[in-house]
């Protein structure tokens, strides 16, 4: 599979793709309403960036309690249900007098259910799209979230002004409900890809399975680490430049859609395996100009051209695959998902607590030699190579 028109031919990868689209879509516009309400109720920047961004940190917990479900669960009824279990939450933070506390009790919940989402929806993107098919798929969601994160701030800043904090979730909800029809109308009904029932004991152990490979150990880590750290420094756009922080996210996300764009679409596979490292410090070496605090024409061309650098996650994900039986195919991708998450959560505090002892030009500098190091120390175990064969299964 080489082209845009011969994928979205694939039976099912559409209403995958509007179906993830419409997660986006709604994740986005609810955060920025929920932020702007816990912030109108606070008065607590804190608050209202962990409302933002909180649930990304408790997919730490749904990673080591709920992840052998994303194998155990048929694909078309956990997405369905995760998108109506969203949009329940989403209508019940925009009752009128709800405490903070219980706000932030239901973005804890959904925060640790939306650990399934990842490895639900790519782990049947891999079975939708075999082979080489994933990297193109996966590119085409990946620019969608851009696309869509661009204009969902856009249009939940006019919905927030025009229809209030409250009023814009309950829009967010909508959206999940759309969500859930297009994954239960447009998706076929398919059967687990593994056997057993979902349990602690089922995630711990094939988390431990999935980590003692060493190659896929690297990979994850891969996956995980660098692109924590530059989230990092993204996080500090507002304090260096407050009045263009828009602009320079509005850069990072055409980075990201050239490069997705180019990896999926038009580099062959016999290139892929050299260009994860090269991505990987492509992602970095950029922002270590910040260094020197580059006026903003410097700084949003170091921008885009270090966001490229995420299609690296495009090329690390099909090595993962590579590596991974079929059988918990959703679960690794799941795996990779709640951990980018969860260090991109730690990247954003370890950025700022940098910044609020120096500056935040320093800071971001600080965690792209960071990321840089890191790569560096990861680059031999992500030569390909053999993986020894995984122990056999055994059901919870």
């Amino acid at each position: 599979m080489h082209t845009y028109q011969q994928l979205f031919r694939t039976p099912e990868f559409t209403a995958l793709f509007l179906a993830s689209a419409g997660q986006v879509a709604a994740q986005t516009v609810t955060g920025l309403a929920l932020g702007t309400l816990v912030f109108s109720s606070t008065g607590s920047p804190l608050l209202s960036a962990l409302a933002m961004f909180g649930p990304s940190l408790a997919q730490v917990i749904g990673a080591a309690t709920l992840l052998s479900a994303a194998d155990r669960l048929p694909p078309r009824a956990a997405l369905t249900g995760l998108s109506l279990l969203f949009g329940l939450g989403t209508a019940v933070q925009a009752l009128p007098g709800l405490p903070v506390r219980a706000v932030f009790a239901v973005l804890l919940v959904l925060g640790v259910f939306g650990s399934l989402g990842g490895g639900v929806r790519y782990g049947l993107l891999n079975e939708i799209l075999a082979g080489e098919g994933y990297l193109l798929g996966r590119s085409v969601l990946n620019m969608s979230v851009g696309v869509l994160q661009i204009a969902g701030f856009a249009v939940g800043g006019v919905l927030v002004a025009g229809l209030s904090p409250r009023g814009t979730l309950l829009v967010g909800a909508g959206l999940y409900v759309a969500a859930a029809a297009a994954a239960r109308f447009g998706l076929g009904r398919r059967p687990p890809r593994a056997t057993g029932r979902p349990s602690l004991t089922g995630t711990w152990r094939t988390n431990a399975r999935l980590w003692s490979a060493r190659p896929r150990r690297h990979v994850l880590l891969a996956l995980w680490v660098p692109n924590g750290l530059i989230v990092g420094c993204e996080s500090l756009y507002v304090p260096y430049a407050p009045r263009h922080a828009g602009l320079l996210y509005a850069c990072g996300a055409l980075g990201m859609l050239a490069g997705d764009t180019a990896v999926g679409r038009f580099v062959p596979p016999r290139w892929r395996t050299r260009l994860v490292v090269p991505l990987c410090l492509l992602l970095a070496a950029p922002y270590l100009l910040f260094a020197l605090h580059p006026a903003l024409p410097l700084a949003a061309a170091a921008v885009v051209l270090a966001t490229v650098g995420y299609a690296s996650g495009l090329l690390l994900q099909e090595r993962l695959m590579s590596l991974t039986p079929p059988e918990l195919s959703g679960h690794a991708l799941g795996l990779h998902s709640c951990g980018m998450l969860t260090w991109q959560g730690v990247g954003a505090a370890l950025a700022g607590a940098v910044a609020q002892a120096t500056a935040p030009s320093t800071a971001m500098a600080v965690m792209a030699a960071a990321s840089v190091a890191v790569t560096a120390a990861l680059a031999p175990g992500l030569r390909p190579g053999p993986v020894a064969a995984d122990p056999p299964a055994i059901t919870a």
